[in-house]
């Protein structure tokens, strides 16, 4: 009968189920007991399968150095201050380990536990918290833990780099994670130091970045610097100017903030209190930057406070501080002021608000404290109340009835929205327990089973959280992405936040910019100026922080010697240049196409110049022009009429209808000149101007040959007779302007003209011209017309003397001389002008010799056939002849 029932016993045995692996950390240890060998101040702690360490920081501790004469005081006596804001990283934490446990996507069957511990801003309570997390509770024996329930996987602190740092040192050795909500040092990202040092902030980098845009914005080149005197505040100073320098930015001084006093110490902070008063006082700069943690500037806030109540001017500055430094923070303790950050800007860890973390807050109850060490004090201090059954009372005061509301608390005492060193403890927290689902999936896809399977399970260590922590990535409840970059840091980049301080000193902190490194080129910096709140001292005006005033467009920068590059004068361009930036470097030539307009600011286009006929210029021209054309056609009309009269026919008719022909077309060719050039006008103008005016010339000349040899062939038994007749006028024409034409035909084969743009000769505009090619084919043309003048002339001059009725030769030579005349002047005047003057000189030269011919040779005869016919007769002709026959 035994073994029968031992065997159904055995069998139901291995009916039962066995534990899933989810479930390991809920098989239980027996406890140890051992004495308690030394005090270790109290924690804030919920069991749970995995616990979450914690080191926060919201007391400041007040102890003297131990005597080691006696036990240490605990901390919860006396000798402390509560800073009442931070009491939220605490909650931030616990709400976190709630929502975790209530997820049943997020480590089902498995629940995180936490312990919290204070770091009272103490270097030796620090390494005493760090020494008890890795101990049992209550027992702070390093290297012994005899507890396995309490299983540590991960731990959240410090606030401050020094705080981390210090933690780094002890937990490193025993490789457990450790995620900072608040530490910036670059030396905490040296892997090789603290390799197992992770952060919820991002990289401090990004945030001088972000300093130096917000000072290229609003265009401030002349900041104060203020820094924490540590190794944090110089590491900064020696990483931004750099930075600032880069950028033209400069610092117009540097100053540490002061200590908090002591009694030792008053004399030494009153001369720090002067020194940097006349510093902030005296300087030009309006902005300045602000760098340290919340303990180390704890007296910089005190100079301002002080400054501010007993200053008969306040010191009305915009204030820019970094994410370190949250200067609300001891508003509760001591009620200094924050009127002199009104319209300050700082920059945070970017936070969003968490779902239900509101709630949460409102169900916070000091008489249900679950515990919650650290909320009666909290709530003590807060709301000036006694908490009932405790040592927390106020003489005289009221008992405090658990149902105050944080809503109605200020600000600067606590705040309802999730702070950005909460937030960062809550998304720690998440990334520690999404590793951890990591590593308990990896581990159960494993194909072990068994017993030794289950006690892998169980016993997981610290260490082997790192590879998934590394590689973790997850959207929040917020929505935000959260995940580590190859150093250990968040992602999470930096909100831009407005301080507006209302008289009553209560506060509200407004959103107006974003710095976020992973964002797209041109998105990472953003800043909204149009809800900025300025310090009232400026009227809502953008502040100008500057050594000197901006040079406007138009002017450039000239440095002064001895003094930083941000003190410079404004000097205006030269001629010829622009700037169209503020503030410009150098000045810039315009395109050839452009100039620079009166204010140098800007390049505008050149106006293309030529002579056209809507200018008055050309108009006029083109106008004599066409009255020369006339009027020369009613003298060849009226040769042509009067063409058998003696005066018409004894100066060869013929040659006087060619001579009046090749005029007009003399007068009309100077209407090619007008108008914009083109490639077919750049190619005729000239060489038609050439030709006909050499047959022009040839015909005077022609006339002047013919002239001399009619008086010549009148003396008896003269050999000159056979010469005369049209045969030598013609022949005389078509030489002389065959040898022109042979000339253009080289130069249009060689070098032909063509249209160009000079920009360079005449500011402001583009000359519009016909380059000619070839200079010396253009001379060799004038100087064959030169010749042929001078031919004329000098024949004509040597027949000045020829009987006086009809004689064409005193005529021809007025006329030549007034020619040569016109064009020997040409030419230095044509050489010494440009564009379109350069044009109209060469046409006022054609109409004026044309009209000189015109005038000197056919009007004298229109005269005498228009107004004195009786003179036009054979018989006046044959006794002027013989007179002057005679006369010779």
């Amino acid at each position: 009968m035994i073994f029968p029932v031992f065997l159904l016993l055995l069998l139901l045995l291995l009916l039962l189920p066995l534990p899933l692996p989810w479930a390991i950390g809920k098989i239980r240890m027996p406890m140890c007991l051992m004495k308690k060998l030394f005090p270790t101040h109290s924690d804030y702690y919920r069991q749970g399968d995995h616990i979450v360490g914690a080191i926060l920081s919201q007391v400041i501790s007040m102890l003297d150095l131990e005597s080691f004469q006696q036990p240490p005081h605990p901390w919860y006596i006396k000798y402390f201050m509560l800073m009442p804001k931070n009491y939220q990283h605490v909650l931030a934490l616990v709400f976190a380990i709630n929502k975790i446990n209530q997820d049943p996507e997020l480590l089902p069957n498995i629940t995180l536990g936490f312990r919290i511990y204070e770091s009272f801003f103490s270097p030796r309570k620090t390494y005493e918290s760090s020494f008890t997390l890795l101990s049992t509770r209550y027992l702070m024996i390093p290297n012994y833990k005899c507890d396995t329930q309490d299983k540590l996987l991960a731990v959240i602190g410090g606030l401050g780099s020094e705080t981390s740092i210090q933690m780094a040192t002890i937990l490193g050795i025993y490789k457990i994670p450790q995620i900072s909500y608040g530490s910036f040092h670059a030396m905490l990202s040296d892997k090789f130091q603290f390799p197992s040092f992770y952060r919820m902030v991002p990289n401090e980098i990004p945030q001088s970045l972000g300093l130096v845009r917000l000072m290229q914005h609003f265009k401030w080149n002349w900041i104060g610097l203020i820094a924490s005197d540590d190794d944090s505040g110089e590491k900064f100073v020696q990483t931004l100017k750099p930075m600032l320098t880069r950028n033209s930015i400069c610092i117009a001084f540097t100053e540490r903030a002061p200590h908090v006093p002591s009694s030792s110490m008053d004399h030494a902070f009153k001369e720090q209190h002067f020194k940097l008063y006349s510093s902030i006082t005296q300087t030009k700069a309006e902005v300045i930057v602000v760098y340290g943690d919340t303990d180390s500037l704890l007296g910089l806030k005190l100079f301002l406070h002080t400054s501010y109540q007993t200053a008969l001017k306040p010191i009305g500055k915009v204030w820019i501080t970094t994410a370190q430094w949250d200067f609300t923070s001891y508003i509760a303790l001591n009620r200094w002021t924050l009127k002199p950050f009104h319209g300050a800007l700082s920059f945070a860890v970017h936070t969003e608000d968490v779902p239900g973390f509101r709630d949460f807050l409102r169900t916070l109850n000091p008489y249900q404290p679950q515990g919650d060490i650290f909320i009666q004090r909290f709530w003590h201090t807060v709301f000036n109340c006694s908490v009932l059954y405790s040592s927390l009372t106020i003489k005289g005061g009221r008992n405090c009835s658990g149902k105050e509301e944080l809503e109605s608390l200020p600000g600067s005492d606590f705040e309802m929205k999730m702070s950005g060193q909460s937030y960062s403890i809550y998304n720690g927290v998440y990334a520690v327990a999404h590793a951890l689902h990591a590593l308990y999936s990896s581990k159960s896809n494993k194909k072990a089973t068994g017993k030794g399977h289950l006690l892998e399970l169980q016993n997981i260590q610290p260490w082997e959280l790192h590879p998934f922590l590394k590689n973790v990535r997850f959207n929040n409840s917020a929505g935000d992405e959260v995940y580590f970059d190859e150093n250990g840091e968040s992602s999470a980049g930096y909100d831009i936040l407005n301080w507006i301080v209302f008289p009553n000193n209560s506060f509200i902190k407004v959103k107006v910019g974003h710095v976020h490194p992973q964002a797209p080129d041109g998105q990472e910096f953003t800043i909204n100026e149009a809800a900025v709140v300025w310090n009232s001292r400026f009227n809502q005006t953008v502040p100008r922080s500057r050594c000197t005033d901006s040079c406007r467009p138009g002017y450039v920068r000239t440095v002064r010697d001895g003094e930083p590059l941000c003190c410079y004068n404004c000097a205006p361009c030269p001629e010829g240049t622009i700037s169209n930036q503020t503030d410009a470097d150098h000045c810039d030539r315009c395109p050839e196409d452009q100039y620079p307009n009166k204010d140098q600011d800007k390049c505008i286009p050149k106006i293309m110049d030529f002579l056209s006929y809507e200018e008055p210029l050309g108009f006029v021209l083109a106008s004599f022009a066409l009255l020369f054309s006339l009027l020369t056609v009613l003298v060849l009309g009226m040769f042509i009429k009067h063409r058998d009269t003696p005066i018409v026919r004894a100066n060869n008719r013929d040659l006087s209808y060619v001579l009046l022909f090749s005029l007009l077309l003399c007068f009309l060719c100077s209407l090619v000149f007008i108008g914009q050039p083109r490639r077919v006008t750049c190619l005729f103008r000239q060489t038609a101007f050439g030709v006909i005016f050499s047959v022009s010339v040839s015909s005077v000349l022609a006339k002047t040959i013919t002239v001399v040899l009619a008086f010549k062939a009148t003396k008896p038994g003269a050999s000159m007779r056979k010469w005369l007749g049209r045969r030598l006028s013609g022949s005389i024409i078509v030489s002389s302007s065959l040898i022109q034409v042979g000339i253009c035909a080289v130069w249009l084969g060689t070098a032909p003209p063509f249209p160009d743009l000079d920009m360079k000769s005449e500011a402001g505009h583009i000359l519009v011209q016909c380059n000619e090619g070839s200079n010396i084919a253009f001379y060799f043309v004038l100087g064959y017309m030169g010749f042929l003048a001078i031919v004329s002339f000098t024949v004509a001059f040597l027949a000045r003397k020829l009987p006086d009725t009809f004689n064409e030769a005193k005529f021809i030579t007025f006329s030549m001389l007034v020619f040569c005349s016109v064009w020997v002047s040409f030419i230095p005047t044509y050489l010494s002008t440009k564009g379109k003057y350069m044009v109209a000189v060469e046409i006022f030269s054609i109409l004026a010799s044309s009209a000189g011919l015109l005038g000197c040779i056919f009007i004298p005869k229109c005269y005498i056939i228009v107004l004195r016919p009786e003179l036009n007769t054979r018989e006046q002709l044959v006794r002027k002849s013989k007179s002057g026959t005679l006369d010779l």
